[in-house]
């Protein structure tokens, strides 16, 4: 498991090593349990960037951790509507 300072926003993380940044990604979103949309925005790149670094990138860099990854992934498209109508819900109620 990787160790040291979380890359944030700003800090360069989208120039580099792309295996590095696909394993990194896949380790913060197992532990945090969170979306694509969560990690892009923690780490300062894009859903796209991030979709692809672990859809398609790990899976050829780390195919254990691709399958850990690929259950979180499935799970929050599975709950992605419910998430949608409590966002919708909160808007028009005012929350």
């Amino acid at each position: 498991m990787m160790r040291g300072p979380t890359p944030r926003a700003g800090s360069g993380f989208v120039i580099g090593d792309m295996e590095e940044r696909a394993r990194t990604l896949a380790v913060w979103m197992l532990e945090n349990q969170s979306t694509v949309r969560a990690a892009a925005e923690h780490f300062g790149v894009s859903k796209s960037t991030v979709h692809k670094d672990l859809s398609e990138r790990l899976r050829e860099i780390d195919r254990a951790l691709w399958t850990q990854v690929r259950a979180v992934l499935e799970r929050n498209k599975a709950e992605r509507h419910i998430r949608g109508g409590m966002a919708t819900r909160r808007k028009y109620r005012g929350e």
